[in-house]
């Protein structure tokens, strides 16, 4: 029985009813969703990833713009960057691709981005918003796991999630989302990190477990509960006997977990995917709110 959870195959019937969205806007003479982009530097994953958005956007029939930046950008040009997009109504939302070069603060950066705009879901008053259960702009992974579990129907409604890393980024906001009383939430949440003693255990009593943690194949299948659902956010590098010399390792143990998963991300292809489908259904609810409020620059 194949128990993956596909983030490619649900991506692609969610980002078909934005496109269709996209469609009707256009249709009533006004100008499709405009997503921005800024990338510092030259690393590898943040440009493949940046172009995938760009291609993600081509598909829905958004508009879209990427500012490519030296390395050696300096923090005022950044933020210079940064304003102009704010102030141009043309442009519903902007990401600035993580992680900046070391000499940039990156929550400076996050903060100068208005929150109207914030896309990716980091700004301080969009974090104050979900903490509050109003959120208008979900972070990005977190709401494409959402959007994954509602794809597949799996509800989280009075079962024990274990988040298992507590980043700004996916921990911390995914466990407030997967507790709040909507149609993919009502979770009770144990929220682990490094500091968690009887880690193990706790893993254990996960009927949903998630990996948020960036250490290649921690999760074991001893770590995990037979019929558990088990959705990993890893990503890192590893090295890898292929042309490119790397492959992307997730922190679950993918080959040995799946045999006592009720239902299990791969990666690649499981939450990767749904980040973008995040950010393309956060850029259309700010297009679609700026025009029921008339504008439609």
């Amino acid at each position: 029985m194949d128990n993956r959870l596909r983030g490619k195959i649900a991506s692609e019937a969610i980002r078909q009813r934005i496109k269709k969205d996209v469609e009707l806007i256009v249709g009533h003479g006004d100008r499709p969703p405009h997503l921005s982009a800024i990338l510092v530097g030259n690393d590898g994953a943040s440009k493949s990833y940046v172009n995938a958005k760009e291609k993600a956007c081509e598909e829905v029939g958004f508009l879209s713009t990427i500012i490519r930046l030296p390395e050696n950008t300096s923090q005022n040009e950044l933020i210079e960057h940064i304003t102009k997009i704010n102030e141009n109504d043309k442009i519903d939302g902007l990401i600035v691709q993580l992680p900046l070069p070391s000499h940039i603060d990156e929550n400076m950066i996050n903060s100068k981005i208005s929150p109207n705009k914030d896309v990716d879901g980091f700004h301080d008053v969009n974090m104050g918003r979900l903490a509050k259960g109003n959120a208008f702009i979900n972070p990005a992974t977190p709401y494409g796991i959402l959007l994954l579990l509602e794809h597949y129907n799996l509800s989280v409604e009075g079962k024990h999630v274990v988040v298992l890393g507590r980043s700004n980024i996916v921990g911390r906001p995914l466990s407030i989302l997967l507790s709040e009383n909507h149609a993919f939430g009502n979770a009770t949440v144990t929220l682990c990190h490094s500091r968690t003693k009887n880690l193990k255990e706790w893993c254990q009593k996960a009927d949903v477990l998630v990996a948020a943690i960036g250490k290649p194949y921690f999760v074991t299948a001893d770590m995990v509960k037979e019929g558990a659902v088990v959705i990993d956010v890893g990503t890192t590098r590893i090295e890898a006997d292929n042309e490119r010399g790397w492959k992307l390792a997730g922190d679950v143990n993918y080959t040995e977990v799946k045999e006592k998963a009720s239902a299990i991300t791969p990666v690649p292809g499981g939450v990767g995917p749904m980040t973008i489908t995040g950010l393309l259904s956060n850029t259309l609810l700010v297009r679609k709110s700026r025009l029921e409020q008339g504008n439609s620059a």
